[in-house]
């Protein structure tokens, strides 16, 4: 299927989504997917249809960005986050800036201010949530999920920070309250700065390797001094020094 190139050049301007920093051949797939079943034959029929159908650009969008989320992902790397990296960061801070990137639908940001709260009160918690799907963010401000999101929550979490609706969990204003949401696409927005703590998990493995080397030079400039990064469970940084990053633990990483 011809056009891809021209329809990149097209997303690009119109949504400022630059596909060229995506892994080509599995974008290609994912895209030629959704067309298939929207059934549109070629990229340029596709474009012209995304330009005058909002609700197909951000079916589009939503597809593209990959929202796969749940609490407590990767369990076994929560409880290092709890044991050892957070009292680590502690030590001489009485509060901590969090980022929260690509935080799709909210699960993990708002899994942040449940660990924070063993640790502080919830007035001195808050947690910058960003990601660059608008529709993900408005399904995290709502904040309702499934019962198959939780089911990696210590059971304590479960019990004193959602309420039951139907077979849902809605969790609770006192801890969304603790959580900013922003749009940010991570591949040209200015990222944030002086952060303690910055989450980036199970997204970079969908770029190239260009782009994730910009990114890992703009995380650590948005570390504080002894900063950490958290990346996701297959994406370990190789030769973390070539960003002026150190491994803390398996999956943490410190600005140096």
């Amino acid at each position: 299927m011809d056009g891809y190139n021209t329809f990149k050049e097209k997303i690009h301007k119109k949504t400022g989504i630059d596909l060229s920093c995506y892994k080509e051949r599995q974008m290609k797939r994912r895209i030629e997917s959704l067309m298939q079943r929207n059934e549109y034959t070629s990229y340029d029929l596709y474009f012209n249809a995304l330009n005058t159908d909002p609700a197909l650009l951000d079916e589009f969008i939503n597809y593209l960005t990959i929202n796969v989320s749940e609490f407590y992902r990767n369990p076994q790397q929560w409880e290092v986050l709890e044991n050892e990296i957070i009292p680590l960061l502690l030590k001489n801070k009485k509060k901590l800036k969090v980022w929260s990137s690509a935080c799709s639908t909210g699960e993990e940001p708002y899994s942040l201010v449940m660990l924070l709260s063993k640790f502080l009160p919830l007035s001195q918690i808050n947690v910058l949530a960003t990601d660059i799907d608008k529709g993900a963010i408005n399904k995290a401000n709502v904040g309702l999920y499934s019962s198959k999101s939780i089911v990696n929550l210590p059971k304590e979490f479960i019990n004193t920070h959602f309420e039951s609706i139907g077979g849902s969990y809605k969790i609770k204003d006192t801890i969304k309250n603790s959580v900013t949401f922003q749009h940010i696409n991570l591949l040209k927005d200015e990222y944030p700065k002086d952060c303690d703590l910055i989450l980036c998990r199970n997204v970079m493995i969908y770029f190239t390797e260009e782009a994730k080397n910009d990114m890992y030079h703009k995380f650590y400039k948005s570390l504080n001094r002894d900063g950490v990064l958290f990346v996701g469970s297959t994406e370990q940084i190789i030769l973390p020094n070539r960003y002026n990053l150190t491994p803390v633990k398996t999956f943490f990483y410190k600005r140096i």
